[in-house]
């Protein structure tokens, strides 16, 4: 999954008569069928409140030209109404001073007893909502082909040894035990499953999160890099830039028997026609099934000038973060509801245990942010780990211990 970014726009004047009316212009790219389905519920709430809604996409680039507009609309003092943007960078924006605030909003929506604390502190700065929430994606997950599992005659892995032992009987049946994308994103993805599911949530916290040198140069990250490059001796010669989901559609077509992947490889599967708990199995990485890895899209919203497009920003907040529009936008896109208490009546399996561990894993202390989709570390730091983490996977003569000296040096990045 490509890093991308989107920012919703609002300008233009209304007439007297539409006084309270804004105008939302919206530059996104929600154009998968799914996500363009998401996308017009929300321009349906906007309009059903009387406001104007207008497409604007910037495209290339992954979000990097999406970034580079909005940062010349804000210089400009032409500062949109919403961007897509997540984790520190949220924090980024609004010590410029140029993000609004919404407390308001979340007040009369009652944010802080709908939202897990360790997802609404990410949305705030200083104490003040600047952004809002549109969905959780969990991506500690284990996609499994079951027919490749009996086929190899395997039992579904709930450790890391299972999982080898799983991967040895996937290859003497001529599957390919794990399908797997040789990109820096995907190499960290498999890491920080890895690192959770050796180490625990306290040790990924401290050593993932908080940077802590001493945990970065552990005997436990040890065992995390050395499991972590045997997953490697199990992905096929073709892996290196493959994107997601192609691997993905290996698993689907029973070339290979695993992938560690986010749920957005759910969509894949689903839209294959193919049903959770009969065609594929989705469990949590081995030794993860009591945390939970969250990667939360948000909208970081923007100080407006124009009274009745501050309305209309408002009114966005409160529709994304409504009922109905993390209903329908979760449903098309694989990940599930961030609001929490909401009836999943219409999800399936997999988003249920997904919803349930996200519940439990906050509740435990054990929901933790992912690095590989910029939840945890601030942007310099995640690319200098994720260097180093593609390096010692793709590197048969680093060693761990040259990784973990890297990956220290990497935390001090500025």
């Amino acid at each position: 999954m490509t890093r991308i970014s989107l920012s919703l726009a609002a300008a233009g004047l209304m007439s007297a008569s539409l006084a309270r009316a804004g105008e939302v212009e919206v530059l996104h790219w929600w154009t998968s069928g799914g996500e363009a389905k998401a996308a017009a519920e929300l321009k349906a709430s906007m309009q059903k409140k009387g406001h104007t809604w207008k497409d604007f996409a910037v495209a290339g680039g992954g979000g990097d030209a999406a970034m580079t507009v909005l940062k010349s609309r804000v210089v400009s003092g032409n500062a949109p109404a919403a961007a897509q943007i997540k984790g520190p960078s949220i924090q980024e924006w609004a010590r410029e001073g140029v993000l609004a605030n919404m407390d308001s909003v979340a007040q009369a929506e009652k944010w802080d007893e709908l939202l897990p604390k360790v997802v609404a502190d990410g949305l705030k700065y200083k104490g003040h909502y600047v952004a809002a929430p549109v969905n959780v994606h969990r991506v500690n997950w284990l996609w499994a082909n079951p027919e490749a599992f009996k086929k190899a005659g395997a039992k579904m892995p709930t450790t890391w040894d299972e999982f080898f032992t799983a991967a040895e009987a996937l290859k003497k049946a001529g599957i390919v035990p794990v399908a797997h994308g040789g990109q820096n994103w995907q190499d960290f993805t498999t890491f920080e499953s890895v690192a959770l599911g050796v180490g625990g949530a306290d040790f990924y916290k401290k050593a993932m999160v908080q940077l802590d040198a001493g945990s970065l140069k552990s005997p436990t990250m040890e065992k995390v890099l050395t499991t972590f490059k045997k997953v490697k001796s199990y992905t096929d010669k073709n892996a290196p830039g493959r994107d997601w989901n192609l691997a993905t559609a290996m698993v689907i077509k029973g070339e290979a028997g695993m992938q560690l992947m986010g749920d957005w490889a759910k969509g894949e599967f689903i839209a294959a026609g193919k049903a959770p708990g009969k065609d594929f199995v989705c469990v949590a990485a081995p030794g993860t099934a009591k945390s939970f890895t969250y990667n939360v899209d948000s909208f970081a919203l923007f100080q407006l000038k124009v009274a009745a497009n501050q309305k209309a920003q408002q009114d966005l907040a409160a529709a994304i973060m409504s009922p109905e529009f993390q209903e329908v936008f979760n449903l098309n896109k694989g990940s599930i509801p961030v609001r929490l208490g909401m009836k999943l009546d219409k999800f399936d399996d997999c988003a249920k245990t997904s919803a349930a561990d996200f519940v439990a894993s906050n509740k435990a202390g054990s929901l933790v942010p992912s690095i590989a989709h910029g939840m945890a570390v601030p942007s310099a730091v995640e690319g200098a780990m994720k260097d180093v983490v593609s390096q010692f996977w793709n590197d048969d003569k680093m060693t761990a211990a040259a990784a973990m000296d890297k990956l220290a040096a990497a935390a001090k990045t500025k």
